[in-house]
Parts: C-alpha cells; sequence; structure tokens
C-alpha cells in the first residue's frame, strides 16, 4: 500500500492518472469508461492549487476507490463526485446517464456550498464551521442507505492529504486537525485499517511535525537493526509452527514497525521517549480455521513469556467494526514484540472492513453499521451535532458486558449512565443507580474494559440535566437534553399560567382555559423567559377578558395594577405584587446565569433552580408565581486555578492575556505547589459571561486551566 500510494501522490498528469486507473480496472465497464469521459469534459480548463489540471483528483479518488473496493459503481461516482459541486451539470444529468445509486452516491459527496440565513441558527456562527457540519451531516444521511457514500469520501479524503503540501500552513492544520478527529476514526468504524492508518500518519505529520520528524528520524538510523529483530523473531515463530504441525504454505506472518502516530501516542500516553518505548515490533501471524488461531496462541504462550495484561481475545467477542484478531504481548530475547493472530478472511475484514465485502465478494461484510445510525440525530444546532459527532467518533473503545453475556463498545471514558443509554433510552431515562462488578455504584461510574454492568430503574424517568458534561457518548447526551428540553418547557408552560394567575388574582385552571381560547397554548411557554412577549400577553388576556365581560375595572376591584419592573439583589421582577425581598429555599443551589423560578409567598420571592424537584411539585400545584431573571447589573466571578511556567514575564502576560478576555483580577495568589512540584497560580476574577463552561473554554485555550469554580451562588449575596 504504501508504494502503490507513493505513486498516487507523484501522478500530476491527466495521461499517468487515467494508467493508473486502468492497472486497477484492466477489464472496465463501459459505464466507467463513460463515466471517466464526462469528467474529463466536465472539469476542462480547471485547475488545483498546485497548478495540476482538476480532473487528475477525481481520477486518483477512483484509483484509490478501486484499489480499495473494486466496484466499479463505487469508482463512476469517485469519477463523478465534483462534477455537480464545480461544474455545470446537474443531479438530474447524472442520474439520467448512470442511474439513480450514484446520482445518491454523487449527492451524498456534494459539499453544501450556499448558506442559507435560516440554517445559521447560533448568532455569530463560524460560517466556514457550518458548512462543513451541514455537508457532513449530509453525508452521514447519505450514508446509511448506501455506506459506498462514506467509503469513497475517506478515499477523497486521503487524495487530498496526500496533496495537502500545495496548502497554505493555517489550511494543512485545519485540514489534518479534522481528518485526525472525523475522518480516520470513520475508516476505524467502518473497519478499513488501511485507510486509518495512513490518514492518521498524513495528519500527524502536519498536526505535530516536530514530534512526527523524532520519530521518522528514530526509526530511519535503528531500520536495520529493527529490522534484524524483526526477521529473527519472524524465524523462531515460523520454526516453531512448522515442528508443532503445521504446513508452511498454509500460514503466513507478516512483520512491521509500528505504524508512526500509534507510536506518539503510546509515548504521550506514557510519559516515555521513542527510547523507552518497548514494543515498536509487531507481527502478524495468519492461518486458515479459527480454530488454529488458539492453536498458535498455545503454542506462542509456551515458548516465550506473555505479558497476560495486554491480552485480548477480539476473536471471541468482536470490536464493533467487525474486527476479529488475537493480541498477545510476548517477551523475546529481541525485545517486547506485540503479535496478533489471525484468520485470512479475518485478515480482509480488518484490512478493507466494509470495503472487504465488494472487493472479495465474498458474503456478509459482519461490519456493525449501528454506530453510523447513532450519528444521525437532528440537533437545533448543526456545530452541536458537529461536536457530538467528533466527540463519539473520536475515542477508544472499551467493551462492557450485561449480566446475561451480551456485550457493548463504549467510548473510553464511558460511565453507566451511557451504558444504560446504550442498552434503551428508556433505560437510561428511568435509570436510578447501577452495579458494577456486583458493587453497587453511582451512574456517573466510570466504566473499565470488561465490567460487568447491571442497571438498576425505575418505572418512571429521572432528570440527570447536571450530567450532560459527564457522559460521553452521544445517545446519553442526547437523550438527557431531550428529557430536558421537554421538562424546561413544560415548566415554563404552567409557571406561564402561575405567573398570569398571580397578576390577574384568576385561578390558574380558568386562565389556563382562556389562553387556550386565545389559541396561545402553543407559543405560552416563552411568556417566564422573554418580558416582551410577558407583556403582550397581558395586554392581549386584558382585551380578552374585556371582550367575555369581565369588565377591567372588576380586575381593578380585585387588585389588578399595573406590572412594573423591580429589581432586588442579583434578579429583576415584573410585577404588580408588593415585594418586600427575596428568599431562597435549601433543597437547590442556583448560580448566577441558571435557570431559575420565583414563588409569591407573604409579599417575598423565593427563588429555586428551574430544575428543582420541590419546585416542580409547587409549579404542579399551582402556587402563585412572578416573572423573574438574572438582573444583569452584577459581574460574574470566578477563582482560576492556572499552571505557570517559572519564567520571565509570564505573570505580565498571563494579565494582559485575561484584560483580552474582558475578565477584572480581584485578587491573585502566586507560588502554590503541588506535590508533583509544579507551580500554581490562583486567581479571582470578574467576568460579564454568565456562563461557565463558555468562560472555561476561552481560559483554557490560553492556559493550562487547572479548576474553575463559580463564585456567584445565589446565596452569598
Amino acid at each position: 500500500m504504501d508504494a502503490f500510494l507513493a505513486r498516487v501522490k507523484d501522478t500530476r498528469t491527466v495521461e499517468d492518472a487515467t494508467v493508473l486507473l486502468w492497472e486497477q480496472l484492466p477489464s472496465p465497464l463501459d459505464s466507467t469508461r463513460k463515466a471517466l469521459s464526462l469528467a474529463l469534459d466536465a472539469h476542462k480548463g480547471q485547475k488545483r492549487k498546485s497548478g495540476e489540471p482538476y480532473i487528475v483528483h477525481p481520477i486518483l479518488v477512483a484509483v484509490i476507490t478501486a484499489a480499495i473496493s473494486s466496484d466499479e459503481m463505487m469508482v463512476q461516482a469517485a469519477l463523478l463526485h465534483d462534477v455537480v459541486e464545480d461544474t455545470d451539470y446537474e443531479l438530474d444529468d447524472i442520474e439520467a446517464m448512470f442511474g439513480e445509486d450514484i446520482a445518491h452516491m454523487v449527492a451524498g459527496l456534494t459539499k453544501i456550498v450556499e448558506i442559507r440565513d435560516e440554517e445559521l441558527v447560533p448568532s455569530g456562527s463560524d460560517e466556514r464551521l457550518v458548512s462543513s457540519a451541514l455537508t457532513f451531516r449530509k453525508m452521514l444521511i447519505a450514508s446509511i442507505k448506501d455506506i459506498r457514500v462514506l467509503v469513497i469520501k475517506l478515499c477523497d479524503r486521503l487524495h487530498n492529504m496526500l496533496t495537502l503540501d500545495a496548502l497554505r500552513p493555517d489550511k494543512q492544520k485545519r485540514i489534518a486537525e479534522e481528518t485526525l478527529v472525523v475522518y480516520a476514526p470513520i475508516a476505524h468504524r467502518l473497519g478499513i485499517s488501511r485507510l486509518k492508518n495512513h490518514l492518521e500518519d498524513l495528519s500527524f505529520y502536519y498536526i505535530y511535525p516536530e514530534d512526527y520528524a523524532r520519530i521518522d528520524s528514530y526509526i530511519r538510523e535503528n531500520a536495520q537493526n529493527l529490522q534484524f529483530k524483526l526477521n529473527a523473531f519472524i524465524q523462531k515463530v515460523t520454526t516453531m509452527m512448522e515442528s508443532n504441525g503445521f504446513s508452511h504454505d498454509t500460514f503466513e506472518i507478516l512483520g512491521r514497525v509500528k505504524h508512526y502516530y500509534s507510536i506518539y501516542l503510546k509515548m504521550h500516553r506514557k510519559g516515555v521517549s521513542i527510547e523507552e518505548v518497548l514494543d515498536l515490533l509487531a507481527i502478524r501471524v495468519i492461518v486458515q480455521e479459527p480454530l488454529e488461531c488458539y492453536k498458535v496462541l498455545g503454542l506462542m504462550h509456551l515458548n516465550f513469556t506473555p505479558l497476560i495484561s495486554r491480552f485480548k481475545d477480539y476473536i471471541a467477542v468482536p470490536k464493533e467494526n467487525g474486527y476479529q484478531t488475537i493480541h498477545t504481548t510476548l517477551f523475546n530475547e529481541e525485545g517486547i514484540v506485540e503479535s496478533q493472530i489471525r484468520t485470512r478472511q479475518m485478515h480482509r475484514l480488518a484490512e478493507y472492513g466494509v470495503a472487504a465485502h465488494w472487493k472479495y465478494k465474498d458474503g456478509g461484510n459482519g461490519v456493525n453499521l449501528q454506530w453510523l445510525e447513532s450519528l444521525s440525530y437532528q440537533n437545533e444546532s448543526v456545530e452541536e451535532f458537529y461536536e457530538l459527532a467528533k466527540s463519539d467518533l473520536f475515542s477508544e473503545d472499551i467493551t462492557v458486558f450485561s449480566p446475561k453475556g451480551d456485550y457493548y463498545t463504549l467510548p473510553k471514558g464511558s460511565v453507566a449512565l451511557d451504558f444504560a443509554y446504550a442498552i434503551h433510552s428508556e433505560v437510561g431515562a428511568n435509570a436510578t443507580g447501577a452495579l458494577v462488578n456486583k458493587h453497587k455504584s453511582s451512574l456517573l461510574t466510570v466504566l473499565k474494559n470488561g465490567d460487568i454492568v447491571r442497571i438498576l430503574k425505575d418505572d418512571k424517568p429521572h432528570l440527570h440535566c447536571s450530567w450532560q458534561d459527564a457522559v460521553k457518548t452521544s445517545k446519553a447526551k442526547e437523550g438527557i437534553r431531550s428529557q430536558c428540553r421537554a421538562r424546561l418547557r413544560e415548566t415554563d408552560t404552567l409557571s406561564a399560567y402561575n405567573i398570569l394567575s398571580a397578576l390577574f388574582n384568576h385561578p390558574a385552571d380558568e386562565i389556563r382555559s382562556v389562553i387556550e381560547d386565545m389559541g396561545l397554548d402553543e407559543t405560552i411557554h416563552k411568556l417566564p423567559v422573554q418580558l416582551d412577549y410577558f407583556k403582550e400577553t397581558i395586554r392581549k388576556v386584558a382585551a380578552y377578558m374585556g371582550e367575555k365581560e369581565v369588565r377591567f375595572w372588576e380586575l381593578l376591584k380585585r387588585g389588578y395594577k399595573k406590572p412594573q419592573i423591580r429589581e432586588i439583589e442579583h434578579f429583576r421582577f415584573f410585577t404588580n405584587k408588593p415585594l418586600d425581598g427575596v428568599e431562597f429555599d435549601y433543597c437547590c443551589h442556583p448560580k448566577v446565569g441558571d435557570q431559575i423560578v420565583a414563588f409569591y409567598k407573604d409579599s417575598k420571592a423565593i427563588i429555586h433552580h428551574k430544575l428543582c424537584k420541590k419546585a416542580y411539585v409547587k409549579i404542579l400545584n399551582a402556587e402563585p408565581m412572578l416573572f423573574v431573571n438574572w438582573s444583569r447589573t452584577k459581574m460574574s466571578r470566578y477563582r482560576l486555578i492556572i499552571s505557570l511556567q517559572n519564567q520571565k514575564g509570564v505573570l505580565a502576560d498571563l494579565l494582559a492575556k485575561l484584560s483580552q478576555l474582558d475578565m477584572n483580577v480581584i485578587s491573585i495568589e502566586l507560588g502554590i505547589r503541588s506535590s508533583e512540584s509544579a507551580e500554581y497560580c490562583q486567581i479571582e476574577v470578574e467576568s460579564p459571561e454568565a456562563k461557565k463552561n463558555v468562560l472555561e473554554e476561552k481560559i483554557a485555550q490560553q492556559f493550562k486551566l487547572i479548576e474553575m469554580i463559580s463564585l456567584d451562588d445565589a446565596y452569598n449575596k
């Protein structure tokens, strides 16, 4: 594959690209020749950034696609994948000439270039990100119908990465980062390790050039010695197998030095240099039958000392992407060597994943694609969708078991609540606790590979709104958000009736009937959060009551007065009731910026968090309520703990950057040391930004932020 991709990278002319294509497809279909002819005509005169004819790119994407899959419909779609986007041809033209399937693939691969205003949901969105997210979602949705869309896109991205040196450094890094966190993980999920490894190494080269250079230099300098060790170990294993009944023509042993990015990850995780990485070498033993894999494993463990903690049997428990191989790490005179044992069919699936189905025409591909459907969740924000997708894709996996032995693949760092949602969304919603390896545990217990988990649940849903950031999977995040959005809408709707009830001195059920008669029941949830809507609703309700012969003077006799804005401490009220102060119950702890409700009792406002269980009961009981929101006259206060290097000018730089973030420093404490002798700085600041997570993200981009605590508990006046 390396030699093949080197040829692809060095190909610059239409003639050379076409030669490569026909090498992969010695007897092409007439429709493939027709697709090439159309692409040549459509892209005539177009140039890439490098100056070469644009058509070279689609041809080479088709070359890589043919090498991966041998499916000519995919090759045709690859040849045509930029035609609709960059030329005068329409999708209808493609469908008329090549059929619905190829038109569908081309449509899924076409970027969304124009963004209409209504699609830009968040204000101030970065247009490039939104365009990328919309295109990504469109591609994934198209892939549910035909997974070949994703395979072609990966081949397209691989060729883009091979020719990335023609772009500016900032674009190189942006595309490489997107490749590493989105497209390489997709290749992994599809089981196509051939693509995944190359995408990772190419991305690594552009994102961390110094680390790449260090690893590359070491491998090149030690290439001869590493190859000698590898050959010696392969010879030992070959001799061992032949002397134990394996004929030399019934097995194959492949050896390699590990991929650069996997070496880097190992160095990074363990905090070691490349000289300290013990298992740079790996061999792969390929046999004919699954039972022979276990015979080879037994021979290896009898003849070499295994590192038991690194043993994994993915034949008995396959990975989610269908991967089946036994992994064992062995001590040997030449050093530590990772050994993988698999059958020929397992090898094909491991190398080509879903594409093995088309390349080898050997029936089912064995790749689980449920993860793809889980990525098609529809969110209010395309940016949110993109972030959820990235967090779902760019993660290592663990395997967790149910008490019955069913296994589930989850991202590393997942908690018991993630497992509950993986079983079923209703199990996640109703979960109350967990038994992890028979020990009673919290739903926020971080799971380890091989844990046996049983979920304890009720017959009714439980809200876990504050746990959105604790769970790892998009299914759990979206499940929690969906539940909480529904509860917030219900709370706002019922609060609206209670607020109007207190304002007009009318029973809440009568107010509800009035609102329904007026046709406002679909929008009334806005009332507790939008002051202008509240004012307009008061006017409409008063007018409606007048029409129904409840005269306005009757409202006045009942104590109705014109509502006014009142600001008390942290809060702003809009009410016609006398207010002598603000109190807090002790069931919840709202902080500045949290969503809140206010109940009216004995001329005082009683503040609760909007999702407080006690407040919810009061709302259901129709207790009198007030319109309330946070007064923005006060700044939010935070305590930051930041790691600082002991360098000249570092404090001045820190204060200057905090000032740029519109943060006012109240106090600062220097010289705090940890047990590891690292130096920290503790700072108290004020900021107009009330959302802690937004500010935390901005600060973390500038400094090594250890901890950030909000000091704005509403109890602390």
